[in-house]
Order: C-alpha cells, then sequence, then structure tokens
C-alpha cells in the first residue's frame, strides 16, 4: 500500500449546511464542524496526483480555502446538481496546469455533463475566459486515475444507479439508499468506510443514521465517517451518541489511507 491522505472538502447534502433561510440551532450553531459545503473529497497521493471526487458548487470555495493548487483527475459519482454544478471552476487548474485534466465517469453521467456544460464539449470556438478542458474516460470496470487503483462500486440512490469509489483499503460510499448484492465483496475488507448517513428520519434517496449504522456494521471497517449531512445533525450531539469506531465527517478533516499503485 502507498501512504495517501482524504481530504474532506464538503460532508453536506445538497442544501448545504447552514441552509438557505433556516433559523434551526444547527443552521446557527457556532461549531465550525457544523459548517457543511457539498460533498466531496481530495484524495491526495504523494508522487502520484491529486484525485477529486465530484466537483460541487462548492469548488471554488473549497479550493481556496484548502489551498488546492492541482487536480490529477477529477471521479463523478453521479450527475446530480451538488455534484457536478462546480465544473467550471476546473478552468483554473487548466489555466495553471496548462494541460486537459482526465475526468472519469459513467455514460449517463457524461450525457448530463455534456448536456449542462455544452460550451465545454461542442468544439465551438469562443473568446473570453476559456472553457474547462477535460480528457474524457468512461468507467465500465477498474481503472486507473493518476496511477492509482480504483474501483467502482455500485450503489443505488433512490431508483437511479450510481458509483461509490474504493481506493486500496479506503472506501466513499455517498449518496446511497442501498448497496447492491454485487457491491459487497467490493467493499469486503477495508480499514476506513465513508458512508452516507442524512439524518435520522427514512429518506427515500439517502441512508438514515441507523441505515447506516447497520451497513458498517456489516462492512466491519476498522474505522468509519458518516458524510453528506443535513441540518438535522448536529455534530457534538451526534457524535456523543455514536458506536466506537465511528464518527461524523467534517470539512477539512484528513485523515491518513493506504492505496495501490495502478
Amino acid at each position: 500500500m502507498i501512504p495517501a491522505r482524504v481530504l474532506f472538502l464538503g460532508t453536506g447534502t445538497s442544501a448545504g449546511v447552514p441552509m438557505v433561510g433556516c433559523t434551526c440551532d444547527v443552521c446557527r450553531s457556532t461549531d465550525p464542524r457544523d459548517k457543511r459545503l457539498r460533498p466531496s473529497i481530495l484524495v491526495d497521493v504523494p508522487a502520484h496526483g491529486a484525485i477529486l471526487v465530484d466537483t460541487t458548487p462548492d469548488l471554488r470555495q473549497q479550493a481556496l480555502t484548502y489551498d488546492i493548487l492541482r487536480i490529477d483527475a477529477i471521479l463523478y459519482t453521479h450527475g446530480h446538481a451538488d455534484h457536478i454544478l462546480g465544473l467550471d471552476d476546473v478552468r483554473g487548474f487548466n489555466f495553471a496546469q496548462k494541460i486537459a485534466i482526465p475526468c472519469y465517469a459513467t455514460t449517463d453521467v457524461w450525457e448530463h455533463l455534456r448536456r449542462v456544460f455544452y460550451y465545454a464539449f461542442d468544439g465551438l470556438p469562443r473568446k473570453g475566459g476559456g472553457v474547462p478542458r477535460l480528457e474524457p474516460h468512461e468507467i465500465e470496470g477498474p481503472f486507473s486515475a493518476a496511477g492509482v487503483c480504483v474501483v467502482p462500486v455500485p450503489l443505488w440512490h433512490g431508483d437511479a444507479r450510481i458509483l461509490g469509489f474504493r481506493f486500496g483499503d479506503f472506501a466513499y460510499l455517498t449518496d446511497c439508499s442501498a448497496i447492491p448484492h454485487e457491491s459487497w465483496p467490493l467493499v469486503a475488507g477495508v480499514d476506513t468506510l465513508v458512508i452516507d448517513a442524512l439524518r435520522d428520519t427514512k429518506h427515500a434517496t439517502h441512508f438514515s443514521v441507523g441505515e447506516a449504522l447497520e451497513a458498517i456494521a456489516a462492512i466491519a471497517p476498522r474505522r468509519a465517517y458518516l458524510t453528506h449531512m443535513a441540518h438535522q445533525l448536529g455534530h457534538a450531539a451526534t457524535s456523543a451518541r455514536l458506536p466506537a469506531g465511528v464518527e461524523l465527517a467534517y470539512d477539512g478533516l484528513v485523515i491518513e489511507i493506504g492505496v495501490e499503485a495502478a
């Protein structure tokens, strides 16, 4: 295994926390761990590269906050707005790195990206600030990104089929409401698991905290982190009732993992 680190760029749900128009205790909280941008991680592998998972609407803010100067690959879990709408901010990395950035997504996500960001793909000349430049790759099975082995993990997000990703001993399963039978072997033996836990009450397209804890118990990682959390979950109060080995992730959290070279 190659040592790497995961930086949590955002751990909130699609509305973020605080949520616009809300005055609840969590949205008004002074605990910085209750400030959650839209969900994304950066997997930083020294001597290989930095792999971004999803381009949220907060990408510019995330990059400036955490001093991200380079992206060597982008992976997409699915095509929902809170996971793709920051794509235009990839332009800054294109300018700095002077290259198109390799980008990995399923066929349906590429359809979303080409429709929403048509100007980046239609080949028409444009003046001004330029367009995001991507080197497209279609995910059809395990692949290499920035010289690192990546295993896609199919998930159910309501009735939508999306992806989580496994990097060596680490798995990132955001936006899931069920793990299909064929995906359980893909996460077997992980040391560190990050998994969706929207709120305590049941939701049609996301695990509740209880459902996430059931999945964690079945997968049995050494440690697990909950992500994609709504404003119903205050960090301190929720953390106090979680079992040993399970924590709430928070924006800016950094954890050490091991990945496999391609």
